[in-house]
């Protein structure tokens, strides 16, 4: 990495109010490394070289950073590991699940998994809609999966009573929050700024009203 795309990073973290520890952002180094490297022949994202992955990638992830909640975490449509290998580097008391449903994203999930030594991130295969784990996940989270309304239904069985599904999004999606399904919840939307970043951002906490007996309304 460029040292005034490192500069970047030391000051987008900052803004962030996350901590600049050397250990972490080499991780998060080494992890722009591999994307570069895998990208000529995998095409993993359009984003290149510069400060652009810094700022769309690794800060955009890292914006949610106070947001996510509970033990257990599932990226959905994970891609190139966004935003769950930014999440997992800097949370290491966590448990994040990348779930995509292709071969090659997943294939090079596992390499990144392995390369940086994450003892707390577990690569998957599958589609969200066909994706039934033993336990819900505490927290749901996606930057890139349709509309919310696809979201909170296709991931109502990967969700644990009272979890969050958290959607990242670009501007306020009005519309999508008008045509949410009967039984979903709004717990709130957070306006994100991303240091570096000249794009409106926001994060949508939904989840699913409770049946009154531990299971949500979307599961009945």
């Amino acid at each position: 990495m460029e040292a005034w795309a490192t500069d970047c990073l030391y000051a987008g973290l900052e803004a962030l109010g996350i901590t600049t520890d050397t250990g972490k952002i080499a991780l998060l180094q080494r992890y722009l490394v591999l994307i570069e490297r895998w990208n000529r022949v995998y095409n993993l994202t359009s984003i290149e070289g510069g400060v652009g992955p810094v700022t769309h990638h690794l800060l955009d992830s890292l914006a949610t950073y106070d947001f996510i909640q509970g033990k257990t975490i599932l990226d959905v449509g994970s891609g190139a590991g966004f935003p769950g290998i930014p999440l997992a580097i800097y949370q290491p008391e966590r448990l994040f699940t990348l779930l995509d449903a292709r071969t090659k994203r997943v294939r090079f999930l596992r390499q990144c998994i392995l390369d940086l030594n994450l003892k707390n991130v577990t690569p998957l295969q599958a589609r969200i809609e066909r994706y039934t784990p033993e336990r819900g996940f505490d927290t749901v989270i996606s930057r890139a999966f349709g509309t919310l309304a696809d979201l909170l239904v296709s991931s109502r069985t990967a969700l644990a009573p009272g979890g969050h599904v958290l959607a990242m999004k670009g501007r306020y999606p009005a519309d999508e929050l008008n045509n949410l399904p009967p039984g979903a919840q709004i717990n709130a939307v957070h306006s994100l700024h991303v240091p570096g970043l000249n794009a409106e951002r926001h994060l949508i906490d939904l989840g699913w009203k409770s049946n009154g007996n531990g299971t949500n309304q979307g599961n009945s």
